[in-house]
């Protein structure tokens, strides 16, 4: 089923391979009910959710697309969700699950036809590498922010926080662990980071387990948003084009990035381009919307399958193995429960994503003014607005007007003045999110 031999691969391989990529990546069922549970929504309902998400999505890659590389709520998105459309915008969490499912339904359209890649093309690549450094840089500031390293100032608005408030000291630790562990090439550096840190709170009474270790997950809830006819009437009634439109650009960006990159590292592209694409993009697109149904953030590819590709994976078992392995996640929902309501275990995890994804930085075109300014203004204002949408928006209106300005109109993708044009609309006219 999975041709092993065709890929030069045993299942031995294979299984240690998916162990891999589980354990770089299982942070997130702790990370992501703690940011989404931030804004109001039940911890449980996101804790299963996200489980949910990353099983369909990663079944879907391993058994329909035969590919190594593992689906769950991205990071980033899920702090959009709970700062931006909930927390800033006001908007009830409910509702916003229901832009999620609209979301997750366009996605699954454009991965049905050739607008995906359409649409990839037509954005400039300084952009899309902004958006990331941008996301990068925010989610890093809300890690700084929730574990008191950075605090609130009233004429500066951040400061240092208080270096010997047991919490910061614990997520000092905690970081620097994770750090080291990381410098040090070991694989599940973030997990093995909150385990230790988890380990020092237990110790130093920061951290107990009233409700016990394992228990038996309860029923989740169905369409936490109402049904489809709703969230569509929702985002009509709430305005939230800028939010349905965020969440696909993004994740578009996001998934098909990290897919190309992770088959190029396990030779998986043939002739440049990718077997199975629609498959292979179907599987977040549909991750997405299943997500959404049960309470959870948009999905996509994780780049941290490339520690199981590095391990040997090279096929859909691997990704098989990361499944089945979150099921089993699925019973210690008393200790995750414990360890995300203390942020210092949790957050070097959002400190140490955010500098990853701020490695793009590197890769923008910082000669030419034109194009590295609009990438400037995303990354910029994502993190100071708290808005990805805003960040997004900003330099989408702002490239092609300095194309404009620059006489180089010819070089901007027709559609490209159409984002232009419905963005400032959106923050001329709309609320902001």
């Amino acid at each position: 089923m999975f041709n092993l031999r065709e890929h030069n691969t045993t299942a031995k391989t294979e299984i240690l391979a998916g162990l891999t990529t589980f354990l770089t990546m299982v942070y997130i069922v702790v990370v992501n009910p703690i940011i989404l549970s931030s804004a109001g929504v039940p911890f449980n309902t996101v804790f299963l959710a996200t489980i949910i998400a990353s099983v369909v999505g990663t079944l879907w890659m391993s058994l329909f697309a035969n590919y190594p590389i593992a689906v769950a709520p991205a990071m980033g998105l899920n702090a959009y969700f709970a700062f931006s459309v909930v927390g800033q915008a006001n908007i009830p969490y409910d509702v916003a699950f229901g832009a999620v499912f609209v979301a997750g339904i366009l996605f699954i359209i454009l991965s049905l036809t050739p607008f995906r890649e359409k649409l990839i093309e037509a954005i400039p690549a300084n952009l899309k590498l902004g958006i990331t450094s941008g996301i990068g840089l925010f989610i890093a500031f809300i890690g700084l922010r929730m574990t008191g390293i950075i605090a609130d100032h009233p004429e500066n608005l951040v400061t240092l926080g208080d270096l010997h408030s047991p919490s910061v000291m614990l997520a000092l630790a905690g970081l620097g662990i994770t750090l080291i562990l990381y410098a040090m090439n070991v694989n599940g550096a973030l997990f093995i980071g909150m385990v230790i840190t988890g380990i020092i709170a237990f110790f130093t009474g920061q951290l107990s387990f009233s409700e016990g270790i394992v228990s038996i997950p309860s029923v989740p809830d169905l369409f936490v948003f109402g049904n489809p006819f709703t969230a569509v009437v929702d985002v009509i009634e709430y305005g939230l084009y800028a939010v349905v439109f965020s969440f696909l650009i993004v994740t578009v960006f996001d998934t098909t990035g990290t897919m190309i990159g992770v088959a190029e590292q396990a030779g998986l592209m043939k002739n440049g381009k990718l077997p199975k694409a629609r498959q292979a993009l179907l599987a977040d697109s549909v991750a997405t919307t299943v997500g959404s149904i049960f309470g959870t953030s948009p999905t996509s590819a994780y780049i941290e399958s490339t520690t199981g590709v590095a391990a040997g994976g090279r096929t859909g078992l691997t990704t098989l193995v990361v499944s089945v392995l979150f099921i089993a996640s699925a019973f210690f929902g008393p200790l995750v429960s414990a360890v995300s309501s203390l942020s210092a275990i949790t957050s070097p995890a959002l400190i140490v994503v955010g500098g990853l994804m701020a490695g793009n930085l590197g890769k923008i075109n910082w000669e030419q003014f034109d194009e590295a300014f609009p990438a400037f203004l995303i990354i910029l204002s994502m993190p100071l607005t708290s808005s990805i949408a805003t960040g997004i928006a900003l330099g989408f209106i702002s490239y092609p007007l300095m194309k404009l300005a620059k006489g180089k109109w010819r070089e901007v993708h027709p559609l490209m003045y159409i984002f232009a044009i419905l963005f400032f609309y959106q923050l001329a006219f709309l609320p902001h999110i």
